[in-house]
């Protein structure tokens, strides 16, 4: 699929990942990739700052609702909403666990999920070293047309060793990436762009970005519009 990203799409899906490990985070969700695209020198990029969607205010909304570090993922990509439906504030939750076991439980809970299975006599695994592994994300990097990008800065850094290793999208984000795609069929375009990312994005029904981006103001309709609009006069 990413073959037929765009340079600076492709850039968008670096610089989420990079956020993600700055954040503490062992996924990519949906959230990071709209952090990433309203920092990018896109128009679309520039159409979610000038409704407010900058990456200050989007950075500040992700880490008031999951936190820092590993514990994150146990939060990441629930539906907020369908869960507040039946009366199961996720926030409330979170704050009970912490006062109960520590603020720093959910990080070592989460810690504790991505830790490698123990090797069986049976099958014995060894673990890979550093260097190797930064060599295998540089191939896969160059199969998957993502090429490497400076790391963005921002306003949180998680407390520790930023994660290592491969970080899966969550399912709501690789669905938005392919989302992305059809937008750029169904607009007859021949590759997928930071415009069709966005889109792709602010159609997101479930999970942490509707409520980002109800945070912050804008309501898709405009977002989409101007969105549109923008890319038909640079067209």
């Amino acid at each position: 699929m990413f073959e037929r990203f765009t340079p600076h799409a492709r850039t968008v899906v670096v610089h989420a990942q990079a956020h993600a490990r700055r954040l503490g985070h062992r996924y990519i969700g949906c959230e990071h990739l709209l952090l990433a695209l309203a920092g990018a020198d896109e128009p679309a990029g520039a159409v979610l700052r000038a409704h407010g969607v900058t990456p200050e205010r989007v950075e500040q909304e992700i880490v008031d609702r999951v936190g820092l570090g590993a514990g994150a993922g146990l939060f990441g990509d629930l539906d907020r909403g369908a869960l507040a439906s039946i009366g199961i504030d996720v926030d409330a939750v979170r704050a009970r666990i912490e006062a109960a076991f520590g603020p720093e439980a959910l990080t070592q809970a989460g810690q504790a999920l991505q830790q490698p299975h123990r090797p069986s006599r049976l099958n014995p695994r060894r673990a890979v070293p550093p260097a190797l592994m930064r060599r295998r994300r540089a191939r896969r990097a160059r199969r998957t047309g993502l090429v490497p990008a400076p790391a963005p800065g921002g306003l949180f850094q998680a407390p520790g060793p930023c994660p290592d290793g491969h970080l899966p999208f969550t399912p709501r984000a690789k669905k938005a990436l392919q989302d992305a795609l059809r937008e750029a069929l169904a607009r007859h375009d021949n590759h997928v762009g930071a415009e069709h990312i966005a889109l792709a994005l602010i159609a997101v029904s479930g999970g942490l970005l509707p409520s980002i981006l109800s945070a912050l103001g804008p309501s898709a309709p405009t977002l989409r519009a101007e969105i549109l609009d923008r890319y038909r006069q640079a067209s």
